[in-house]
C-alpha cells in the first residue's frame, strides 16, 4: 500500500477485509478502532495506524489477489458476518486466506458468485451503470400465461422505480432465462410478485463473462482469461477519489 493518507473505508477495501459498503457499516456499528479509538465516518488512517475490526489487527494482504468462483447451495448467507451467521459464505468455503463475496445472492438463491480480496475491483463491478450482465435461470410456482414474459422484459415498478428493459425468454412450463444489469434488493423476486407469481427456484448462471460451472458448493478460481475479460468489461469504471 501507498504511504498517503486513506479514508477508513478504502483502507478497509484495499486490505482486503470487506467491500467499501460494508466497512462503512462497520463503522457505523463501532467495530472498528484506529489506534484504540473509535473513528468518525470519512476518518483518514496512514500507514502507522493501527486499524482493528473486532479488535483483530488489519493489514495488507501477504499474498496475490484472490479471485473465486463459487456455486452457492440454497440456505448459504452471503455476509463475512462469522460472528452473528453460522450459515455465513465465508465459514462454508474455509478459504485459508481472507476473501468476502462481490454483491449477494439472497439466502433461498442459488448459482455462481464471485469472492476475491481485491477491494478495487469489488467497487468496480458492484456500479449499477456500468451494465454489467449477470443472467439467471428462474422456476415459477405455476405455470407462465398471457404476457408475463414480455412484461417482465420491458420493465417493472417495484421499490419506488421502474427496472431496467432486459432480456427474458421463456424455457419452460413454468421457468425463464433473465439477464440483468441492475442489482435491486431481490429484484427478480418482486418483479414476479408484481405480477402475482411466486419464485420457487432460481439460479445465477453466469456473471458478465465468467459462466457458472461447478458442481453445488464447489469453487474454483478464476482463469487469466476470465480476470482479462473482467478487466476490459470494467475499463471504463471510473476510480473513485478521496477528498
Amino acid at each position: 500500500m501507498d504511504t498517503k493518507l486513506k479514508r477508513i473505508n478504502k483502507f478497509l477495501s484495499e486490505a482486503g477485509y470487506c467491500s467499501r459498503r460494508a466497512a462503512d457499516k462497520l463503522i457505523e456499528e463501532g467495530a472498528v478502532t484506529i489506534n484504540g479509538e473509535i473513528p468518525e465516518m470519512g476518518t483518514k488512517v496512514a500507514a502507522q495506524d493501527e486499524v482493528r475490526v473486532h479488535g483483530e489487527l488489519i493489514t495488507e494482504p501477504k499474498s496475490d489477489f484472490i479471485y473465486l468462483a463459487f456455486n452457492k447451495p440454497r440456505g448459504i448467507v452471503c455476509t463475512t458476518d462469522t460472528r452473528r451467521e453460522k450459515d455465513n459464505i465465508i465459514d462454508f468455503i474455509n478459504y485459508p486466506e481472507r476473501i468476502f463475496p462481490i454483491g449477494r445472492l439472497d439466502k433461498y438463491s442459488e448459482g455462481l458468485i464471485f469472492l476475491t480480496n481485491d477491494g478495487d475491483i469489488v467497487n468496480k463491478i458492484l456500479r449499477a451503470r456500468n451494465n454489467h450482465e449477470k443472467e439467471y435461470i428462474v422456476h415459477l410456482n405455476k405455470p407462465i400465461k398471457g404476457d408475463f414474459i414480455e412484461k417482465m422484459g420491458n420493465g417493472v415498478p417495484i421499490l419506488d422505480t421502474v427496472t431496467k428493459k432486459c432480456f427474458v425468454e421463456q424455457i419452460g412450463k413454468s421457468s425463464f432465462k433473465i439477464i440483468l444489469t441492475q442489482g435491486l434488493n431481490r429484484q427478480i423476486r418482486r418483479m414476479c410478485e408484481y405480477f402475482d407469481y411466486k419464485v420457487a427456484g432460481l439460479k445465477r448462471i453466469r456473471i458478465m463473462n465468467v459462466n457458472l460451472d461447478t458442481d453445488k458448493g464447489k469453487w474454483r478460481h478464476l482463469s487469466e482469461v476470465e480476470l482479462t475479460g473482467i478487466s476490459e468489461l470494467v475499463n471504463n469504471s471510473s476510480k473513485t477519489h478521496d477528498n
